[in-house]
């Protein structure tokens, strides 16, 4: 069964959602912690390590190159031992970093590798990891889905590729609708990261089509009564 990470820095919805058993973990990036408010990156990450029930989560860099990108790693990795680092499969200048991920392996520390969207970057990935470490890889199957791409074939194969490796866990992310979590169930994906949002009509699935169909009707029948539609 694929497990339901939470994609949100919000400190209020982690503490509330960290309670919730569907949630198994965090995920976060430095668009969430800036959109949550996040003033000081350190201080702020600490504040939801002491919210979020000592399930796993990941904490990104963002510096841009190997030296800054090894030191923040190694300070993120400090703050806990549910930490993971979250490492770009490349940088902004589209170098791989896979001297950066074999030397955070070395040091056993817990990596999510993400922005991934190949099968091609999981091959990489793997070719530079030890098999006592623990990975995840995301591949941003929503983001892939926004360009015209199917993500489908690219997840299929990157589960396949991993499948050798007990440490590794395939990541869906980028959830565009509550669907995603069956879609990524069916392929075998190891984890999901959602969006609160989507998380609450993931609670709800169990509706029936007929159901539904009441639901919509009764739905525009209240919207064109409160705008007093006349024909």
């Amino acid at each position: 069964m694929t497990q339901i990470y939470c994609d949100i820095a919000d400190i209020k919805i982690i503490k509330k959602y960290s309670r919730k058993k569907i949630i198994k973990g965090f995920t976060t990036n430095p668009s969430l912690m800036r959109k949550a408010g996040a003033k000081d990156y350190s201080i702020y990450s600490k504040e939801i390590l002491k919210n979020c029930n000592n399930k796993p989560i990941s904490f990104e860099v963002f510096a841009d190159d190997y030296k800054n990108i090894l030191k923040q790693a190694l300070k993120i990795n400090s703050w806990g031992s549910n930490v993971y680092v979250k490492i770009p499969v490349e940088n902004s200048r589209r170098i791989f970093m896979g001297k950066v991920i074999k030397e955070l392996c070395k040091k056993n520390i817990k990596m999510n590798i993400t922005a991934v969207y190949t099968h091609n970057q999981t091959v990489k990935i793997l070719k530079n990891i030890k098999k006592n470490s623990k990975v995840i890889i995301s591949i941003f199957a929503g983001r892939a889905g926004d360009a015209g791409k199917d993500p489908i074939p690219e997840i299929k194969k990157s589960i396949f590729s991993a499948k050798k490796y007990k440490n590794v866990k395939i990541l869906w992310a980028s959830v565009r609708e509550p669907y995603n979590f069956k879609q990524a169930s069916q392929l075998g994906c190891h984890l999901i990261t959602i969006p609160p949002a989507i998380i609450l009509k993931i609670e709800k699935f169990g509706k029936s089509f007929k159901n539904l169909t009441n639901d919509t009707v009764k739905a525009f029948l209240i919207d064109s009564k409160k705008s007093k539609f006349k024909i």
